[in-house]
């Protein structure tokens, strides 16, 4: 009869590849937040885990890998929210949702913001905080060029107060992420009572419009609202463009990775084949030089046998002529 399997033992049951990988990524993710990237250590990560440093390795090749992926799906996350944001209909709903979903994001994903704005560290090797404000400042730059030529501003200097609306909500949602006073959707409104009205003309009670009240965005899926239908086609088409667009950018960003992948890997085998073909001529000319060397010592060692011979010749040559003399005397 088979003995039933322990709680304990169902919890030691060995984890899959993902999971693991999985794991990695969320103790990872946790300690990130806590302690920044370069707070972090492999020997905390593996210790957090309960696995041994060589697993981290395995799956990662180091915490840069991990931070990587941590960075990547935090990035996506946010512009995710945003961009569901911007594809309302009316210019100041787009502003109430954009600050709106950064402040959800926030409040949702807090580890995750403290690690955009606290590191932007190199190793993520996707981008950084400021380049994904800047991201999102791109496309407030096309609702603000619409308005000014409604308004007869110069559409040209878009761009300028799209950084300066992305700019000011952004340290504001830096602000409230540790204050969290007041909730959210009052922190939106007086975002944007000031941008919408300027100080001149600040509302004394500020408040989201009924397009944007309850709103719930959710990454890379359609936005849940307290008013269904409320959406349009039209939106929700904008958003699927966006979309689109977001994951051909990064389908080139990586396919550009990859070719730099392969030419820096074509240089170094060009670099090695120079050094090879370097090493090989460098040997040839040792060899001829040794060849050299060897002919001329031969060549010595030939004009001294022969020098030797001609002397001994010369040598038998007076002997034989004082011989010969010597006869002549008798």
């Amino acid at each position: 009869m088979m003995e039933p399997v322990s709680e304990s033992s169902r919890s030691r049951r060995r984890m899959t590849g993902a999971e693991r990988r999985e794991q990695l990524i969320q103790v990872g993710r946790a300690l990130f937040a806590d302690k920044g990237f370069d707070g972090t250590s492999v020997e905390e990560i593996a210790a957090r885990a309960k696995v041994s440093k060589p697993v981290v390795y395995e799956h990662f090749g180091g915490k840069e890998g991990i931070y990587a992926v941590v960075i990547d799906r935090e990035m996506q996350r946010l512009l995710s929210l945003v961009t569901q944001a911007l594809s309302a209909s009316h210019a100041r709903i787009k502003l109430e949702r954009a600050a709106l979903a950064l402040l959800q994001y926030i409040e949702e994903s807090s580890e995750g913001f403290r690690i955009l704005v606290r590191d932007s560290h190199a190793a993520s090797g996707t981008g950084t905080f400021a380049s994904l404000i800047s991201d999102i400042a791109s496309q407030v730059e096309d609702v603000l060029a619409d308005e000014f030529k409604e308004r007869g501003y110069d559409p040209k200097l878009a761009p300028m107060y799209a950084q300066m609306l992305v700019g000011m909500t952004a340290l504001t949602g830096q602000w409230w992420l540790d204050v969290r006073k007041p909730r959210r959707e009052e922190v939106a409104a007086h975002l944007v009572n000031l941008s919408w009205n300027g100080l001149t003309g600040l509302d004394p009670n500020p408040a989201l419009t009924g397009a944007t009240r309850g709103l719930v965005l959710s990454p890379g899926a359609e936005s849940r609202t307290a008013r269904p239908g409320e959406r349009e086609s039209k939106e929700q088409e904008k958003l699927r463009r966006e979309q689109e667009k977001a994951r051909e950018r990064e389908q080139r960003e990586r396919a550009k990775q990859q070719r730099e992948l392969e030419k820096a890997k074509e240089r170094e085998q060009r670099e090695r084949a120079k050094e090879l073909e370097r090493q090989r001529k460098e040997q040839e000319k040792l060899r001829r030089e040794q060849e050299k060397a060897r002919e001329r010592e031969q060549r010595e060692r030939a004009k001294q046998l022969e020098r030797q011979q001609r002397e001994l010749e010369k040598a038998k040559e007076r002997e034989q002529r004082e011989r010969a003399k010597g006869l002549d005397r008798k």
